[in-house]
């Protein structure tokens, strides 16, 4: 009998480590190729692994809730037909390998810093130097942080770093800081659960996705200076342009025209006159993304929401980006998103229109300085200006709500980044082809 090593698979260029949610096949079962073994999250996704080779399962080398690097070992499959004889050199090799694994990984959990325990915001710059480091959580928490609330800069950790090189072999115990409090719903310690006053109330524990989705935006608020531009825009063009066009689309096109990709297309065109939107904040520096990728929130049949990401927006044609969105919707839906398709977004879109909502103040999709949300259209009387007069009439409108990092987008670039993509919509070209 031959045995094949189940490994965690490559699931994107920033994706390095999963979770294992649930073993779908336990000890003794059978697989045959292509079926699921396991299912796996990151920090936005859930996902299977499937096996690529038939035969019985006979370990499992992580348990639920481990954390699993990419290119690691879960597994082992035993399969049908005779393994390769290995010398005994190979043998002690192999061996030595294996414990050498074990021993780096357990190096890791052991130095690595836990960051779910501190009450402290770090960025994950800061966590990505300490990890490389060897700065423990104790020694991040006794750093007086020279950043906003006083949170720990990379610069305070670089300098934190230096000294202690310098330092003598014992140095004296430093005195401990006491931080401004930061609340996050993830970093919080476990509460006891609450009780039903009159018995009557049902209690219900948020699921995985939920607490993650807690903890981000409250980590949004916390960081960025939230501020709201809003702006009504008349749409009645493009609602009368793709009544007419919607049929012949899907008939051509083998897909279903909505305005989503519609106002996409407009998004992405004022990101390019306006790549100061497209940017992201680390510490005191501005990265200035050269891609648009275009983030678009969706809603899931549980009630969870999720962000799948449109890569290089702005080089897609109107046809290319339904497709896209459509892709990314459908799949969403079904839960069937790999980790890399929520991963590089530089901005975001959410529709708060299509559960009847005429705007809205959506919260910042981190390390993003921008979001969008689409407002209901409707039917409303507006003012029509002629060369013969002014008259009253029915006409298509929606607003538009631009949030925006004050931080480092001032009024007047946040309100005239949003004024484009209503000018893009309003001047929408009613003779064009799709």
């Amino acid at each position: 009998m031959a045995r094949y090593e189940l490994k965690l698979p490559k699931m994107g260029e920033s994706v390095a480590e999963a979770t294992i949610t649930n073993w779908l096949k336990q000890v003794g079962d059978s697989i045959a190729a292509d079926e699921a073994v396991l299912e796996i999250a990151t920090d936005k996704v859930d996902s299977e692994v499937p096996s690529e080779v038939s035969g019985t399962l006979v370990e499992q080398l992580f348990q639920k809730d481990d954390l699993v690097q990419v290119g690691q070992t879960i597994a082992i499959i035993e399969t049908a037909g005779d393994a390769p004889a290995a010398a005994p050199v190979a043998e002690v090799a192999a061996a030595v390998a294996t414990i050498e694994q074990t021993v780096s990984v357990a190096k890791d959990l052991v130095t690595a810093p836990d960051f779910k325990s501190s009450d402290r915001f770090y960025s994950p710059l800061v966590k990505n130097i300490a990890k490389t480091e060897g700065v423990s959580l104790a020694e991040l928490d006794m750093i007086s942080g020279s950043g906003k609330d006083n949170r720990v800069t990379k610069d305070d950790l670089l300098k934190f770093i230096e000294n202690r090189k310098s330092a003598p072999q014992a140095p004296a115990v430093a005195p401990q800081v006491t931080a401004a409090p930061v609340v996050s719903a993830v970093n919080e310690a476990p509460k006891a659960v609450p009780v039903s006053v009159n018995g009557a109330d049902e209690i219900v524990e948020m699921d995985r996705m939920r607490k993650l989705i807690s903890g981000y935006m409250v980590a949004s608020v916390q960081t960025s200076a939230h501020v709201q531009s809003f702006i009504e825009v008349d749409v009645t063009n493009i609602v009368k342009w793709r009544d007419k066009v919607k049929t012949a689309f899907e008939k051509r096109e083998g897909e279903k025209l909505t305005f989503t990709p519609i106002f996409m297309e407009a998004v992405a065109k004022a990101l390019k006159d306006f790549p100061m939107m497209n940017i992201s904040v680390d510490g005191d520096y501005i990265i200035k993304k050269k891609n648009i990728n275009l983030g678009m929130a969706a809603a899931l049949p549980n009630g969870n929401l999720i962000v799948p990401v449109i890569k290089n927006a702005d080089q897609l044609n109107l046809v290319g980006m339904a497709k896209a969105v459509n892709d990314l919707g459908n799949r969403a839906k079904a839960g069937k998103l790999k980790p890399d398709d929520t991963q590089g977004g530089t901005y975001t879109v959410t529709n708060v229109g299509t559960f009847g909502s005429v705007f809205g103040t959506p919260i910042i999709n981190q390390p993003q300085v921008g979001i969008l949300a689409l407002g209901a259209i409707r039917k409303v009387p507006a003012v029509i200006e002629t060369p013969e007069g002014d008259f009253i009439g029915i006409r298509q409108k929606m607003f538009l709500s631009h949030s925006y990092d004050h931080r480092v987008v001032d009024g007047a670039l946040g309100g005239s980044f949003v004024k484009r993509v209503a000018d893009y919509l309003e001047a929408f070209d009613v003779n064009r082809d799709f």
